[in-house]
C-alpha cells in the first residue's frame, strides 16, 4: 500500500501540471491574487483536496446508481467554470456564494473568505483529469468498496495535485502584492476569459485550443501505467480468496461449495425477488451476461432453449445482468432489450456489482450451475461446452444419461480470431499509433503499418473511460481476422465502412447504444478496416464472430 500511496501522490502532481490543468490556472492565480491573508493559499487547497476526494468517491457512486453518461462529469466542470467566471467579474456575485460559508471564516466576511469555496470548486473542476489511478478508485466506489485503502489512495492523489496548485496560488499572491490596486481590473479580465473557455468549451470548440499545448507530460504519465502500478492497482482492488473450492461428488460433477445469495440487486426483470433458499430444491444456473455483449447474445439461445425444456422439470435460469457500459445502467434499456432477444427467465439487475462481487465473477458470459441443494457443481466462462453443460443439467435434476439434447446450434467461433477490442482508454490494447490524450479532443494520425489484430486512431476523438467520441474527420482502422465483425454504437450520424480502399457500406447509427454488425463474410477472412465516423458518434468495442 505504500508503494500505491507513493504513485497515486506522483500521478497527482503530474495530473496537475498536464495541459488539461491549464484552464483552472488563472482561477489559482486570481484566487491567489485577491486576498491578503497569507493562509488563503492553504485555503484553496484544503477546499481543493476536500471536495476532490469527497466528489470522485461519492461521485462515482452516483454515476452507477443513476446511470448518467461517462461525460456528466465534464459538463457539471463547464457549469462549474461559469459559476466561477461570475464570481471573478461580479463580487456580488461571489459574496452570494460566500455567505453559507461564513460561519468557517471566524471573522469578518470579505471577498478573501471564498477560498475554501474557490478550492471546492477547483476540486470539481479537476474530477475529468484523474487517469488509471482514480480510474481504480472509481471502480471500488462503482461497487461502494470505500475502504481506508481506496479513501488514502484518493487522498494522496489529490495532496499531489495540490502541490503545483499550491505553488501557483502562491505565485500570484506574491506577484501581485505590490500591485494589489489592479488586482479588481486582473480578476474581471481573467473571468471574462474564463467565462469565454466556459462557452467554447459548451460548442466543442475547445478542439483547437487544446491542439496549441504539446503533450508534454505523456512520458511522465507512463508511471501510472508501469508493471508495478499495474500490480499496485490490482492489490487495490483485490476481492479476496475464490469462495469455490472444488472437492470430490458422487455424480461425477466436483462441489464447490453453498452458492452465495443474490446480493444488491436493485431490480428484478420477469420476476419476483428470488433468494437462493427459495430456490432450494431447484436446479439453478446463474449466468453473468450484458446485453450488448456478442459473446453473451451468443449464449442466450442455448439458455432460452434449456429454460424451454427444463424449467418444468426443475430448472431456474437467473440472468445476473452486470452492466459494462453506463448506458447498460438504465433499467428500461435492460428490459427492452431482453424483450426483443426473447429472453423470459428471471434476470436480476446487478448495477451495483454486489453479486458479482460475491461470486468473484471476472468474465462475460459466466455460468455457475447450482443443484437442488445450493451446492455449485460447475464453473463455465465464456462461450462453448454447451453440450457438457446440458449434460450436467440433466444429471443435477435426474434425467436418463441417454436423454437427448436440444438441438441448438453452437454460433461459438471455431476459429482463432481478433480478440474483442475495447476503445475506451481504460481497457484498450492493441492499440498503436499517436499517443492518447484522455477525457478530451486530441487530433490523432494513422501510423504506417497496423499489424494483425491492432487498431488506431486518426482525426478528432475524444477518448473517454470507456468509449471513443467522434470529432471532425475521424477515423478508426483495424487489422482484423474474422468472419464477422461486430461495434457497439450510440448517438446519431453514419459510419463509412471501407475494407483496404473499397467501400462496403455506410451504416446509420441512430438512438440508443447497440450493436452494429460492420462486416459479415462466408469464412474467415483478413483485412484492413477503416471507419469514418460523422461526428457526434460514440463507439465502446469491436467483438467478433
Amino acid at each position: 500500500m505504500v508503494v500505491l500511496l507513493g504513485i497515486a501522490f506522483l500521478a497527482g502532481i503530474i495530473t496537475a501540471i498536464s495541459p488539461c490543468v491549464l484552464p483552472v490556472l488563472p482561477i489559482l492565480l486570481v484566487g491567489g491574487a485577491t486576498g491578503q491573508s497569507r493562509w488563503r493559499p492553504l485555503a484553496i487547497v484544503a477546499g481543493l483536496v476536500g471536495s476532490f476526494t469527497l466528489f470522485t468517491l461519492a461521485g462515482a457512486a452516483i454515476l452507477s446508481a443513476l446511470g448518467l453518461p461517462a461525460d456528466f462529469l465534464r459538463n457539471f466542470a463547464i457549469v462549474m467554470l461559469f459559476v466561477l467566471a461570475a464570481t471573478l467579474i461580479f463580487p456580488p456575485v461571489a459574496h452570494l456564494l460566500e455567505r453559507p460559508f461564513y460561519f468557517l471564516t471566524r471573522r469578518r466576511a470579505n471577498t478573501e473568505a471564498n477560498g475554501l469555496l474557490l478550492g471546492a470548486s477547483l476540486g470539481l473542476v479537476f474530477v475529468p483529469c484523474g487517469g488509471p489511478v482514480i480510474a481504480a478508485v472509481s471502480a471500488n466506489a462503482a461497487r461502494a468498496s470505500f475502504g481506508a485503502g481506496t479513501v488514502a489512495v484518493t487522498v494522496a492523489y489529490a495532496l499531489g495535485a495540490a502541490i503545483p496548485m499550491l505553488a501557483v496560488a502562491a505565485l500570484g499572491q506574491r506577484a501581485t502584492s505590490r500591485i494589489r490596486a489592479n488586482a479588481p481590473a486582473l480578476r474581471t479580465a481573467l473571468g471574462v476569459v474564463m467565462a469565454a473557455a466556459a462557452l467554447a468549451l459548451v460548442f466543442n470548440l475547445d478542439q483547437k485550443l487544446q491542439t496549441w499545448f504539446p503533450d508534454y507530460t505523456h512520458a511522465l504519465q507512463g508511471l501510472e501505467r508501469t508493471s508495478v502500478a499495474r500490480k499496485e492497482l490490482a492489490t487495490l482492488q483485490h476481492r479476496g480468496p475464490s469462495p469455490f473450492k472444488a472437492t470430490a461428488a458422487a455424480s461425477g460433477l466436483p462441489d464447490y461449495g453453498q452458492a452465495p445469495d443474490f446480493a444488491g440487486i436493485t431490480s428484478w426483470l420477469h420476476s419476483k425477488p428470488l433468494t437462493m433458499s427459495r430456490l432450494r430444491g431447484k436446479v439453478v444456473l446463474v449466468d453473468f451476461w450484458t446485453y450488448s455483449c456478442i459473446n453473451c447474445l451468443r449464449t442466450l439461445p442455448h439458455l432460452e432453449a434449456w429454460d424451454a425444456r427444463y424449467r418444468k422439470a426443475g430448472l431456474v435460469i437467473v440472468g445476473v445482468h452486470t452492466p459494462e457500459f453506463a448506458f447498460e445502467h438504465v433499467v428500461s434499456n435492460v428490459r427492452e432489450a431482453s424483450r426483443k432477444l426473447g429472453v423470459r427467465y428471471p434476470v436480476a439487475i446487478d448495477d451495483d456489482y454486489k453479486t458479482w462481487d460475491a461470486y468473484q465473477n471476472d468474465a462475460w458470459p459466466a455460468e455457475y450451475l447450482i443443484d437442488k441443494r445450493g451446492h455449485v457443481r460447475e464453473i463455465n466462462k465464456g462461450e462453448g461446452r454447451y453440450d457438457e453443460t446440458e449434460r450436467s443439467i440433466q444429471t443435477l435434476l435426474g434425467e436418463p444419461s441417454n436423454a437427448q439434447l436440444a438441438s441448438v446450434r453452437d454460433r461459438t467461433p471455431q476459429h482463432l480470431t481478433t480478440p474483442e477490442s475495447y476503445l475506451g482508454w481504460l481497457r484498450l490494447d492493441r492499440y498503436v499509433g499517436s499517443p492518447l490524450r484522455a477525457d478530451q479532443y486530441w487530433n490523432y494520425t494513422f501510423p504506417r503499418q497496423i499489424p494483425l489484430n491492432d487498431l488506431a486512431y486518426a482525426g478528432q476523438w475524444r477518448v473517454q473511460r470507456e468509449r471513443i467520441q467522434a470529432g471532425r474527420g475521424a477515423r478508426l482502422r483495424l487489422h482484423f481476422l474474422a468472419q464477422n465483425v461486430y461495434l457497439v454504437l450510440s448517438g446519431r450520424g453514419k459510419i463509412d465502412v471501407l475494407v483496404g480502399d473499397r467501400h462496403v457500406k455506410t451504416v446509420s447509427v441512430s438512438g440508443l447504444s447497440r450493436l452494429y454488425t460492420l462486416l459479415s463474410y462466408p469464412g474467415l477472412s483478413e483485412g484492413a478496416l477503416e471507419l469514418r465516423f460523422t461526428p457526434g458518434i460514440s463507439a465502446y468495442a469491436f467483438t467478433f464472430g
